[in-house]
């Protein structure tokens, strides 16, 4: 028996035992989005048309989006454009100037198309405008022309002029798409009022982030209080530990796959040394 052979162990096999990386598994939970975290610059949320839950987080989102780069571009600086198709204008209505945060009261430019293709224009020109500080977009349903392509424009024209983009999808299905973050939302049950139980809540939205290019996917309970989006810290901790006891699992499954492979290969390298 050749010596090479009886004098081999287990490190001369690194490629046989996998290694679980515990430094790869915190960085991809520091990674998960959070508010305050600045988002992605082509943004699509589902939502439904019966209650006002896609709009109230989209606003929320783009003030957290603007106030995470506030460094290079303040609340105080450029408009909003909002543009709508007709079906949307239908469904929804339009937009509440009154409702909107102080600031962009007298700063919302609001378009109405007559068509999706009108729409698409209109979000694209608005996009290359670097004096808007953000644009939303309201669709409805899965219209023929917004196709992969006509998303792609967008992404790459929200990319290239450094212009946020969050697009509004009522009552429509998640087909395909470029943006590079995909909500699901729907509207939740608000935290308790501190002083009066009865009162009502703060707005608060149950949302879904099921595909990002940028953050992993996860669901948060999300209410807007004083202008800040926050997490509910109620369902913050239930979120966490799920969070840890998948981690915890997928630790214990390789280390115990490690020790099932270093088992079997043991005898075989004792028998090679004989």
């Amino acid at each position: 028996m050749p010596p090479s052979l009886r004098s081999c162990s287990l490190s001369d096999f690194p490629s046989v035992v996998p290694t679980c990386d515990v430094s790869a598994l915190a960085a991809r939970q520091d990674n998960r989005w959070r508010p305050g975290v600045a988002g992605s610059v082509h943004s699509e949320v589902f939502a439904s048309a019966g209650d006002g839950a896609g709009a109230g987080l989209t606003l929320a989102l783009a003030r957290d989006a603007i106030q995470a780069v506030s460094d290079q571009r303040s609340m105080d600086d450029g408009r909003i454009m909002w543009v709508q198709d007709r079906r949307a204008v239908r469904l929804s209505g339009r937009p509440y100037r009154h409702g909107l945060p102080q600031q962009w009261r007298d700063r919302l430019i609001h378009v109405e198309a007559s068509s999706c293709e009108d729409a698409l224009f209109a979000l694209e020109e608005g996009l290359r405008c670097r004096e808007l500080a953000f644009v939303i977009g309201e669709i409805a349903g899965n219209p023929r022309a917004l196709t992969f392509t006509a998303s792609r424009r967008l992404s790459l024209v929200s990319e290239r002029y450094g212009v946020p983009l969050c697009l509004i999808r009522l009552d429509a299905r998640p087909d395909l798409s470029s943006a590079r973050m995909r909500w699901s939302v729907t509207s939740d049950r608000s935290l308790a009022a501190l002083w009066d139980r009865q009162a009502p809540g703060l707005p608060s939205w149950k949302a879904e982030l099921f595909r990002s290019r940028s953050h992993a996917p996860g669901v948060w309970n999300l209410y807007e209080d004083a202008g800040q989006l926050r997490q509910s810290p109620q369902r913050q901790s239930h979120t966490a530990a799920k969070q840890q006891m998948v981690g915890n699992a997928f630790v214990r499954k390789r280390l115990i796959g490690a020790d099932a492979i270093r088992n079997q290969a043991q005898p075989d390298l004792l028998q090679a040394a004989g």
